[in-house]
């Protein structure tokens, strides 16, 4: 369906006013189009000809979604999520989300977004405090409104906004037209105010519970009519939005009140009869407070409101922008959804001969024409996404487009098949020989399955994943599929299509020979189709170097790291698994004991209710979700303070958690014939530049507790008197932090192999450096890091447990003795700005939208996320750079020195190695030479190396 014309319209403002500091609530508020409201001064007659009122809605069905309501719910109920050019996207998804839940599930006829304008209402005309206490608007909120504008007008959803008006405001009077033309209406909202336009045809939604609201459910769970709704919640009031009502009259009162009085009327008029002297007083001496209370919550159903139906009726999708905002806001899942409510797209051509080689004769034909070639593209097929534990199914090979080869060696009885070790050895000559340049999407995988079966996959020159990652480090997803789809316009064949899901699953040896052809073959015609396409890209964007020097040498080392495993003792983490469950068990014990009772811990309904309603703590924060207390770890750890029970859960928490991820889940994870688990190592995940662990994440293991020791201490060397190796850079961010900065008292404290810690503590507190107490170190090793993240001083304030105005007074005195740092940070800022991306060290580039200009910035700390991730990065992804090409040169040193030790995992800014008694000084000495030289910054790089027998025993040698 094609897009409906629309021409933009402004309502007293300006392009610029889009991003002006000064807004009461978002930068988007003010434009207006011909899908929003203005002021309007038409008559009904007018200007139902105008907007094509229809006569009649009988049969129909409009939904009014309450659009800020909704954005600041899902907004605090998402995690932080970020685009691929850094800007903040979490309420955009959850919202258009939200939107799309409605299309597709409610199928209305009609859908409006209701706004609040920016500035005041007429009710701050009748009451200056009016939700007064109604805080700022979140920035990383702020930068989203105007792209959920966008994915509306995308999507042909009516937005509707009116100065001087709430969005409820509008709810009511869309509801009203509804209602008089026949219609039935439907209002997405929480907001306990629209429960006065309750009537026959009108009803509230709460989407989060998928329940409607009438009449009925109103009565029971308020005990009043609609038409009463208004009274009620005069003499209850509403701290949110500030509304005062009459004190001491709570639901109960009220419900009573208005079940005996009928209205708030009655109710004051007959105010000596009410029981109770407090409660009598205050409904005669609050009577007008309540009568003003009423005025407030009253919503108007008569706003100067254009109501374009026609732009309300579902439908007039642009299926191009609908695309496109997707791939600007990285959003996968959520375009498949959209996908389906557009009009299919029309499939590129796609011209392909793909053919299985099912005897000897033609599996040596493919051999002796691959021999030729300079470069191929190879996939192997196997029974496991775990590399290690993979069984090849079949192998698919390709070098020119639209061909490609599909040999099977494992299949359903009767279907075509080679044998698998005689086609193994057949291929071997091609796979090992490095003249002949290998291509692949994700190349670790097949390196590390080939060589599990004996085959060394040699000359690696592209890998298509490893491209993408480099050209778009924000996308969340550079499998084939997407890439097909983005760079190709081409829909891929889905694994699941083959091996179906859940447990109807099959392995894919069990699909028949023809099927997987069209899969295996297309799985190596598509990267060879996109090599071209990303060559270019990477050569256009300056990342040749990056790519060539660095990513894709990487490759073959993380397969090494995924080859090689660590061994576990199992024994030990089973025993250790007894030990734990016996601490949850004496925990929760003494969890009963001090709550006086027993209940659910794990349920966070039962601890909020002993923590808030039995013991009385303070209520810190609320759940995302905004509907209960929280009780996170933060918060356990300040009501620790109050009580001893928080800490007992806590401890519990940390237990069951580590016991659950590490101790009963390594044993499974362990190879029968290695002995040992083989984490994967994604190269493609964090924007950052960093490496992921999965399958399992040994990343996440805590290093300084008791417990983080414990667990580490069940990794050990996987040969006979073998010992286990740590090099970890010492504080190697703060140290690119003193090198991009230049700024000369850090440089001096790293030249000099000071605790920076301890001299930072002694340069802001302004005393010697012997006279730097623990709690000092403890304050300037929290700003140190705090720096890295663009902590506030809220959040410094929360982490060293001291006032905010003391934590912004220490900011402010570490950045007026270290201005390098301040003049190194804003300058990436304007950077950003002005380039739209940052860069690291090795010339790494992250795309960033939504850092604000210096004026708009000032003179605050505060920063929102897209300006946290552009610092972030810099640092943080140098870092990576540096352990990348260490890792690198590391690995070619102990290959030319032919050493028997290993490589086996990397950890940040460490990196774990197996290593037989004889050789610790030499690879001492060798590591620690290529991590302190992997690049020549204006201050050294330290490298702390440490042996032991286990992971958690390792000590400086």
């Amino acid at each position: 369906m094609a897009k409906q014309s629309r021409q933009r319209t402004f309502a007293g403002f300006e392009d610029d006013d889009l991003d002006t500091p000064d807004q009461a609530d978002d930068d988007s508020t003010s434009v207006s189009d011909s899908r929003r409201a203005t002021n309007s001064s038409l008559s009904r007659s007018s200007r139902a000809a105008v907007e094509g009122e229809p006569e009649r809605l009988d049969g129909k069905v409009v939904y009014v979604v309450d659009a800020h309501m909704l954005i600041y719910q899902v907004f605090h109920a998402m995690p932080d999520m970020s685009g691929p050019q850094g800007q903040p996207v979490g309420a955009i998804h959850g919202f258009i989300r939200d939107v799309v839940d409605i299309l597709q599930n409610k199928k209305p006829d009609y859908l409006f977004c209701a706004f609040d304008a920016p500035g005041g209402t007429f009710r701050h005309d009748l009451y200056q405090d009016y939700k007064l206490h109604r805080e700022e608007m979140p920035l990383d909120l702020r930068l989203q409104i105007p792209n959920i504008r966008r994915m509306l007008d995308a999507l042909g959803v009516a937005t509707l906004e009116v100065p001087n008006y709430e969005a409820d405001d509008i709810l009511a009077t869309i509801a009203r037209r509804v209602d008089q033309l026949g219609g039935e209406c439907l209002l997405v909202t929480n907001d306990k105010d629209c429960r006065q336009l309750i009537t026959a045809r009108v009803q509230v939604y709460n989407i989060r519970k998928n329940q409607v609201m009438g009449a009925v459910e109103l009565k029971e769970e308020w005990g009043v009519r609609p038409e009463q709704v208004v009274d009620f919640q005069a003499l209850v009031g509403d701290s949110v939005d500030n509304v005062p009502g009459v004190p001491l009259i709570g639901p109960k009162n009220a419900r009573e009140l208005l079940e005996k009085y009928e209205t708030l009327e009655g109710v004051l008029d007959h105010a000596n009869e009410v029981s109770g002297t407090k409660r009598r007083e205050n409904l005669l001496n609050y009577r007008e407070q309540a009568l003003l209370s009423r005025q407030l919550v009253r919503l108007l159903d008569s706003v100067p409101l254009e109501i374009d139906w026609q732009a309300g009726r579902v439908g007039g999708i642009d299926q191009q922008q609908v695309k496109e905002l997707c791939s600007e806001f990285g959003f996968r899942g959520l375009a498949e959804r959209l996908s389906q409510l557009t009009v299919a797209e029309a499939p590129c051509e796609w011209h392909a001969d793909y053919r299985t080689i099912a005897t000897p004769q033609q599996l040596d034909e493919l051999i002796r024409e691959m021999s030729k070639q300079q470069r191929i593209v190879i996939d192997t097929e196997t029974t496991s996404a775990s590399p290690r534990w993979a069984e090849i199914v079949g192998y698919a090979f390709a070098w020119q487009a639209g061909q490609a080869y599909y040999i099977p060696v494992r299949a359903p009885r009767g279907e075509p098949r080679l044998d698998p070790q005689t086609t193994l050895e057949a291929l071997r000559p091609v796979l090992e020989n490095p003249a002949i340049e290998k291509i692949g999407q994700n190349l670790k995988y097949d390196m590390i399955v080939l060589r599990s079966a004996g085959v060394e996959l040699r000359g690696a020159a592209f890998d298509t994943m490893v491209a993408d990652y480099l050209l778009a480090p924000g996308e969340r997803n550079h499998n084939l599929d997407d890439l097909a789809k983005r760079y190709l316009n081409h829909k891929t064949i889905k694994i699941s299509e083959l091996i179906g899901t859940g447990k109807k699953q099959k392995r894919m040896d069990k699909v028949p020979v023809e099927l997987v052809t069209q899969y295996a073959a297309e799985d190596a015609d598509v990267p060879l189709r996109l090599t071209t396409i990303l060559q270019r890209r990477l050569s256009e964007n300056g990342f040749d170097e990056l790519f060539t020097s660095l990513e894709l040498p990487l490759i073959e080392v993380l397969a090494e790291l995924e080859f090689n495993g660590i061994k576990v003792n199992v024994d030990r983490l089973r025993d250790m698994s007894r030990r734990f469950g016996e601490r949850m068990a004496t925990l929760e014990t003494e969890v009963y004991e001090l709550a006086g009772g027993s209940f659910n811990i794990d349920s966070r309904l039962q601890l909020g209710k002993v923590l808030f309603e039995q013991l009385k703590l303070p209520v810190k924060k609320k759940t995302k979700s905004r509907t209960a207390p929280s009780t996170d770890a933060d918060v356990l750890s300040e009501l620790a303070r109050h009580h001893p029970l928080p800490a007992k859960v806590l401890e519990y928490r940390q237990n069951a958690k580590l016991k659950s991820t590490y101790v009963d889940a390594l044993p499974e994870l362990v190879h029968p014939q290695t002995g040992r688990v083989h984490t994967s190592f994604k190269q493609d995940v964090a924007a950052t530049g960093r490496l992921s662990s999965t399958d399992p994440n040994l990343q996440n293991i805590p290093v300084r507790t008791e417990v983080g020791r414990e667990i580490r201490s069940a990794f050990l060397p996987g040969e006979p008197d073998w010992r286990l190796l740590t090099a970890d850079y010492s504080q190697i961010e703060l140290r690119v932090l003193a090198h991009f900065s230049g700024d000369a008292a850090l440089q001096t404290a790293f030249a000099e192999d000071q605790d920076i810690h301890t001299r930072v503590a002694s340069e802001v507190y302004g005393v010697p450096l012997d006279q730097v107490t623990r709690e000092m170190r403890r304050s300037a090793k929290a700003i140190n890091f705090g720096v890295i993240y663009g902590q506030s001083p809220f959040g410094l304030a929360k982490a060293l447990d001291i006032t905010k105005e003391e934590a912004a007074s220490f900011i402010d005195a570490y950045f007026t003795r270290y201005r390098g740092v301040d003049e190194f940070m804003k300058k990436v800022l304007e950077d950003s700005r002005r380039n739209g991306y940052v860069s690291t060290i090795l010339n790494r580039r992250r795309p960033i939208q939504g850092v604000r200009d210096s004026a708009r910035r000032g003179d605050s700390r505060q920063r929102n996320l897209p300006e946290r991730i552009a610092i972030n990065t810099v640092i943080q992804g140098s870092a990576a750079d540096l352990i990348k090409r260490a890792m690198i040169n590391v690995y070619r040193r102990m290959r030319h020195e032919r050493l028997r030790s290993r490589m086996l995992l990397q950890i940040h800014d460490e990196l774990v190695f197996e290593f037989p008694p004889d050789e610790l000084d030499q690879l001492a000495a060798l590591v620690t030479e290529e991590m302190s030289g992997a690049a020549a910054l204006s201050v050294p790089l330290k490298v702390d190396v440490k042996a032991g027998d286990n992971w958690a025993e390792c000590e400086p040698w």
